[in-house]
């Protein structure tokens, strides 16, 4: 019975606890004079990143170049993803991955976009009412019509725009009705794209997600000429949360998070937002910082009431009226 107990206590709980297994072999023979810090970057040097975990329920799913941002953000909040590979309607069937996909729709760079028609006309290129502001003409060359000359009609541009009728604008304009993905491939992380072969290692996608900031890396199958996988950051997390009680892991996850080389913040330099800003001011803080969330504080005080993330863009892009009433 007893052994039968330890049978199961062993038995990994998830795809994401037998890779946490693997690393426990490697671990098991390092050498005996590296450090801790050394042993664990040599597991998984070790280990291919084609090992890591395919999310089922996002298998396969990819967003064409052709559709419009609208049709995007419901793709990414129906499947609760992040971010999808976007595929060139134009591209011909045996071509290369890197021909293949334009690069990769998320919700950060969707935040971006928005901002960017949130955004007023610089002063050195003043607009009349008459004459749409450069950036609109921007917008209407790039996408080849004139529709993009709407955010004059929303007043896109103005301080406006913080208040609690934007989102329900923005979502019921033509402009975002009919902006396809492929025409504003320009505005954020787009092609080129950095990707990983299943051959990498998984030091080096820890390396981008973790040193280089990166949301996602996506995984490319050579052979197949197509996006095999794509790793998250939330989904290392829960990789590395399926892993406690793991000698490796409990080696350094359980020491205090003073001891573990993170930089030394004062309560000043924390990043936040207050409870009464707009959501637009958060994002905008968002995109100043590179940081992927927010703390909400208490105005006046220092409790936090909540958080907000680039995540919760699909809500106010999906059920716009829930920012109603509210600048």
């Amino acid at each position: 019975m007893a052994m039968t107990m330890a049978t199961m206590q062993e038995m990994p709980r998830s795809p994401e606890a037998k890779l946490g297994l693997r690393v426990k072999d490697l671990w098991d023979h390092q050498e005996a004079q590296l450090s801790p810090d050394e042993k664990l970057n040599a597991c998984f040097e070790n280990i291919p990143v084609s090992a890591f975990p395919l999310p089922l329920a996002t298998q396969d799913i990819e967003i064409k170049s052709d559709a419009t941002l609208a049709e995007a953000v419901k793709i990414l909040a129906h499947h609760n993803i992040l971010s999808a590979p976007v595929v060139n309607v134009d591209a011909p069937e045996d071509a290369s991955w890197i021909d293949r996909y334009i690069g990769i729709v998320e919700f950060a760079g969707i935040v971006v976009w928005i901002l960017h028609q949130s955004e007023p006309p610089s002063p050195r290129t003043p607009s009349t009412p008459r004459s749409p502001s450069s950036a609109s003409a921007i917008a209407a060359a790039a996408n080849g019509n004139t529709f993009a000359l709407e955010l004059e009609a929303l007043g896109l541009g103005s301080a406006a725009t913080t208040s609690g009728d934007f989102f329900e604008d923005l979502t019921s304009s033509e402009l975002y009705k009919n902006t396809k993905v492929g025409d504003i491939s320009g505005t954020f992380r787009w092609a080129p794209f950095l990707a990983l072969e299943r051959s990498n290692s998984f030091l080096t996608m820890l390396l981008l997600l973790s040193k280089y900031k990166m949301k996602s890396v996506p995984v490319v199958d050579l052979g197949a000429g197509r996006i095999d996988n794509i790793i998250t950051q939330p989904a290392v997390i829960h990789m590395l949360a399926e892993c406690v009680g793991l000698q490796w892991f409990e080696s350094w996850g359980t020491k205090e998070l003073s001891h573990v080389g993170l930089p030394l913040v004062t309560p000043q330099q924390i990043v936040k937002v207050y409870e009464d800003e707009p959501v637009l001011q958060a994002f905008k803080e968002m995109r100043k910082k590179r940081v992927g969330a927010l703390p909400v504080i208490e105005r006046g005080g220092t409790k936090p009431v909540g958080n907000i993330s680039l995540r919760d863009v699909q809500f106010l892009l999906t059920a716009p009226e829930i920012y109603h009433d509210y600048s």
